[in-house]
């Protein structure tokens, strides 16, 4: 597969602290790689380096000419007092025209939330705003940072659900940070762990029982039970259940 983005052993220091050492990774078309690693490894730079918000020190960054890039930020704060709804807060992007703000909402399930007062969505209604927001301009590569920031488990599952049905209906490149490994391994395709090093990458199920990825997150980790089932429904920004035509395949931990 030709990648969209490659990072090839790619250094970066900021006022003599290394943060990144030597790391390489590549996101190709219909891929989703997915970021993980404990606070302060140096995910949030990498994705800044990916995005082209910084430069590597050493090392080299090739993206397809022409990529579409779509950004999901982890929050966007916004005034409390601003009369501000969701589709004025959409069309605050260049370029956005109405019917494409409705088909994105319809797609992340959000279509009842377009004339909502911006400062009154949950977490889980303003994670699905922002994902609407990110693929509004029909991306090749989409970049995910923290997309399930402050949702509830339910929420997380149905977030990660749809990130895997865009990646599918786009065949777009995906890369995300995730905390949470359990959750995001029925979407994912790839891992890497990060540590300001590569301590491990691969397949999620191969990864999490791989000991760098045990020494990071505590032998516990292992023990989350992850099992599968088959539903027939959905649930809305709010959770509550919507029932489906079809068998959808399903993580829990």
């Amino acid at each position: 597969m030709t990648a969209l983005l490659e990072l090839d052993h790619v250094c970066k220091k900021f006022h003599g602290n290394t943060v990144l050492d030597n790391v390489s990774l590549s996101v190709s078309k219909g891929e989703i790689v997915t970021l993980i690693g404990p606070n302060g490894s140096g995910k949030s730079t990498l994705m800044r380096i990916a995005l082209g918000l910084e430069k590597p020190d050493q090392g080299r960054v090739q993206r397809q000419p022409k990529l579409r890039i779509g950004y999901m930020p982890q929050k966007v704060n916004v005034e409390a007092t601003m009369p501000l709804t969701v589709k004025r807060f959409l069309e605050l992007r260049p370029k956005t025209r109405l019917d494409g703000i409705k088909r994105r909402l319809d797609e992340v399930r959000g279509g009842h939330l377009l004339d909502k007062p911006f400062r009154t969505l949950s977490g889980g209604e303003m994670q699905r705003v922002l994902l609407a927001r990110a693929i509004l301009g029909d991306p090749d590569f989409l970049v995910l940072d923290e997309p399930v920031q402050g949702v509830d488990i339910v929420g997380q599952e149905e977030l990660y659900e749809l990130i895997g049905n865009i990646r599918d209906r786009h065949q777009c490149g995906v890369l995300m940070v995730s905390h949470d490994l359990h959750l995001v391994m029925a979407q994912t395709d790839h891992v890497l762990c990060l540590n300001k090093h590569v301590c491990c990458h691969g397949a999620p199920d191969k990864i999490i029982e791989h000991p760098d990825y045990l020494s990071l997150f505590g032998a516990s980790s292992q023990n989350i039970a992850v099992y599968s089932h088959h539903h027939d429904h959905h649930h809305d920004a709010a959770g509550q259940v919507i029932p489906g035509e079809h068998t959808e395949h399903c993580r829990h931990d």
